[in-house]
């Protein structure tokens, strides 16, 4: 059985060559690549799909359970506020710098190691499927979407985001409308025209105040936020068109069509969205995978950022080490201690469900 302190170690050793790998989002070649290698380097066989990673565990019986563990190796841009050189992978006082350090590399290394940890056990009660993703931070469809396609369907998943090693249970969908009001045209100075703009008022202050029927036990309300508006070309022309955006925030109690059907049926602006792909997600709290968390003194909450668990149609947990707060900061970090712990959790928590 593989030793965990050479895990850790492997593991560190990993993710400061994926720091030192530029890796942006739609241009994972290169740390695809080093994933790939690393693997290899360890006697794991894995597969490419775009810039997508997978590997299975040896002995893979068909007839039981699949487990997907998943985290992404893209990154963001750094922030203009870097105080050090983002791609260094610089080790100071117990802490990990670089760009992706905690979002989500330290996810991926620790669940890496995890997967080699049972890699060559016989007897497991389930197999394990790795996939290493691609475009997670731009929701592409690239990425994990793509790559699910090519393995077997899996049971549930446990996706690597830095959580504090705690389980976000649930998690929030997106749906980015584009809205428009239509009126009609005329000189400001007659009574003329039918102004787009109060039209759009009507329906923007709806979007403020309604309140949905049911909510979330860990995600609350279904949120809206319009956060663009748009109309009008000069000041004494009557605007015949309100254009605006919407922010919609969904929760594991509505689908993104269902909150889609409420909204048009309440305003009377047209309302299209540019995606309904990305919905929120849930898993039971009996969940067997959840309750092994919750025997690690783990604490469940419910999640507002958005992660690869959206395009997933199966039960998922969201955990890692880590802090979400940390993510696409200035002088991005993680504890080299949360390494070692995030490796020994998910190994317990996989243990937990034997």
């Amino acid at each position: 059985m593989t030793n965990i302190v050479q895990l850790v170690e492997e593991s560190t050793s990993l993710l400061k060559r994926l720091i030192q790998t530029q890796s942006f989002s739609r241009e994972e070649d290169k740390t695809a690549q080093i994933i790939a290698d690393f693997l290899a380097s360890s006697g794991i066989d894995s597969e490419r799909v775009g810039n997508n990673v997978i590997a299975y565990n040896r002995y893979v019986d068909k007839t039981k359970p699949y487990i997907l563990l998943n985290s992404h190796h893209d990154t963001v841009k750094p922030n203009p506020g870097y105080t050090k050189d983002p791609f260094e992978a610089i080790e100071e006082d117990g802490k990990l710098y670089g760009l992706g350090s905690n979002d989500a590399g330290g996810c991926l290394v620790s669940l890496i190691a995890a997967f080699k940890y049972f890699y060559n056990q016989a007897e497991l009660p389930f197999n394990l499927c790795l996939v290493a993703s691609a475009e997670e931070e731009v929701s592409g469809k690239a990425g994990l979407e793509e790559a699910y396609k090519h393995v077997q369907s899996c049971d549930f998943a446990i996706v690597g985001e830095p959580t504090l090693l705690n389980l976000a249970v649930a998690e929030k969908g997106l749906m980015v409308l584009d809205c428009e009001a239509l009126g009609k045209s005329g000189h400001a100075a007659r009574e003329e025209g039918e102004n787009a703009i109060y039209k759009a008022i009507e329906d923007i202050r709806w979007f403020e105040t309604y309140q949905f029927s049911s909510q979330s036990e860990f995600l609350g309300p279904v949120k809206m936020s319009v956060t663009m508006i748009e109309a009008g070309s000069q000041h004494n022309v009557v605007p015949a068109s309100c254009k605006f955006v919407v922010d919609v925030r969904t929760t594991d109690i509505y689908s993104n069509l269902e909150v889609l059907e409420i909204i048009r049926t309440h305003v009377k602006s047209n309302v299209e969205p540019r995606s309904t792909r990305l919905n929120p997600s849930s898993i039971a709290i009996d969940h067997p995978i959840v309750q092994s968390g919750i025997s690690l003194g783990k604490e469940l909450y419910g999640s507002p950022t958005m992660s690869d668990q959206a395009i997933l149609q199966i039960p998922s947990i969201k955990v890692g080490p880590g802090d979400s707060a940390r993510s696409h900061t200035a002088d991005e970090f993680i504890y080299l201690s949360e390494i070692n712990e995030g490796i020994r959790f998910y190994i317990e928590l996989l243990k937990g469900i034997i």
